[in-house]
């Protein structure tokens, strides 16, 4: 019963959260995005004392059932492992402390110093966030985009086509090295990633040594069948001394399945054979550097063509060589974005304009940008603050979002096209949500002289529509320049 319970829960919270990563059309989150607030990192790092109290009450009482239920990661592993039909393929391995608290440790210091592409890369929320908007999405929208076009044959407009892009090229290629190695471990030897490398799996795993419910074993029906330990996929269950790791266990059942004599349980207890176990860590150790990591943690948080109108190729936009980049609205700072987003890719999903991109400069890397040369950020679109689970983009209105000064409009004279070709323009000014831009002559003193655009940078907001709308290419005669720390205006 507990397997089946736990299967089921696990299978409804990964195809959800699944779900939400690879909707583009804004459907599901408002009553899924939930889900990601839940998990452990995101709770840490956006201070939601409450999820992370409850998760760590979870982890007291049930064990390391967070893992094998609510992770996303955690549960694709399962699904991998499950894809192997072998079986009694596990056995019982030590546990390695050493690479555990090394990684807990590189994951702390990353996260205090700001260094996204080693706590994003790290956090497994992330990881599978990356993966299901990276590899899991596009293979999402190509199947609607052929109903799509099946539907538009029968005069349906049920679906509707949307772009298929890589939005960074780096990005993509660490969800695939993320996908192929994850896919191997879980693949050869099932929970590997969660006991090895996973943050997430060695904090809970300290507290779940002291959870109320066990697995425990009762010597006197034991036969040693070993069945257990081959159905261990996190190699916790050494069968030879009744002995468990309930810091790597995840709870998931297969054990108690497994076992023909009733030698298992699941229960509140001590086992016969508890009182010597030869694999216990040192608790002295590990409580000192879970408290170290905790408490780092917790100090931290404080803290040059153009078109001409007929029949020429359009060539696609070029992105501009921004100075200061442009962070969402709801970020509040670059630096506010640098410690809180772990890139875990679902604001990217989640944007209806194609704006969001992730960033491929290392200091930023994988956390989200604006771009805006296939749309720009409407101000009636606020669907990344509702979504992101770690405060990087916090949530704001649409009153608010209009408001928020991200970044400020450029002219770039060299490339407009009242000057290069002679003829009227004024797309930015017509276009321009908050009337930043006006349209005046180049002389005021020539009857004659070309209208170029002049930009109010105390009323531009940085949404980008002038850049995006600008006639000229590869390079827009206007761009945003983005701002280090957000303004009211």
């Amino acid at each position: 019963m507990l397997r089946k319970i736990r299967i089921i829960l696990g299978a409804l919270f990964f195809l959800l959260i699944t779900l939400m990563f690879l909707d583009f059309t804004g459907t599901f989150h408002h009553c899924l995005s939930w889900m990601a607030k839940i998990q452990f990192v995101p709770a840490i790092l956006a201070m939601n004392l409450i999820v992370v109290a409850i998760l760590l009450v979870i982890t007291l009482v049930f064990g390391r059932i967070y893992c094998s239920i609510i992770c996303p990661m955690g549960v694709f592993q399962d699904v991998v492992a499950r894809l192997r039909r072998k079986k009694n393929k596990y056995s019982y391995s030590k546990p390695l402390h050493w690479l555990r608290y090394l990684m807990l440790g590189i994951f702390v210091v990353a996260l205090v110093l700001g260094i996204p592409a080693i706590f994003g890369l790290i956090s497994p929320y992330s990881a599978y966030g990356r993966m299901a908007q990276n590899l899991f999405q596009p293979i999402y929208i190509g199947i609607n985009n052929i109903l799509a076009s099946i539907s538009e044959n029968i005069d349906s407009y049920a679906f509707y086509h949307s772009n298929v892009w890589i939005r960074s090229i780096p990005t993509f290629v660490i969800a695939s090295v993320t996908f192929i190695v994850i896919f191997v471990l879980a693949w050869r030897n099932g929970r590997t990633y969660c006991n090895t490398i996973c943050p997430v799996g060695t904090v809970l795993g300290f507290f779940a040594r002291f959870s109320w419910f066990k697995i425990h074993f009762d010597t006197e029906k034991c036969r040693n069948c070993s069945l257990c330990s081959k159905n261990c996929k996190a190699a916790c269950i050494d069968y030879t001394t009744h002995s468990v790791d309930y810091s790597r266990c995840v709870t998931c059942g297969n054990c108690l399945e497994k076992c023909k004599f009733g030698a298992l349980s699941y229960s509140h207890g001590k086992s016969h054979s508890e009182n010597a176990t030869p694999n216990t860590p040192d608790r002295s150790k590990r409580s000192f550097l879970l408290a170290s990591a905790m408490l780092t943690t917790a100090a931290w948080a404080q803290k040059e063509k153009t078109v001409d109108g007929g029949l020429a190729a359009i060539e696609d936009k070029a992105i501009p060589n921004r100075q200061t980049p442009v962070t969402p609205p709801g970020s509040l700072s670059a630096d506010n974005m640098s410690k809180h987003c772990t890139g875990c890719q679902l604001c990217v999903s989640e944007c209806p304009n194609e704006v969001l991109r992730p960033s491929s400069d290392f200091s930023h890397l994988m956390q989200p940008i604006s771009s805006y040369e296939r749309g720009y950020c409407r101000p009636e679109c606020n669907r990344c603050s509702e979504v992101c689970p770690t405060g990087a983009i916090r949530p704001i209105t649409l009153a608010e979002k209009s408001s928020i000064q991200i970044g400020h409009a450029v002219w770039i004279k060299k490339n407009c096209i009242p000057l290069t070709d002679g003829v009227e323009c004024g797309n930015c000014a017509r276009h321009c949500p908050t009337g930043a831009i006006e349209m005046v002559p180049l002389n005021e003193d020539d009857e004659e002289s070309p209208f170029i655009p002049a930009v109010n940078e105390t009323a531009c907001i940085g949404c980008g529509a002038c850049e995006n709308l600008c006639p000229a290419r590869p390079f827009s005669a206007i761009y945003v320049e983005g701002h280090e720390v957000h303004k009211q205006i």
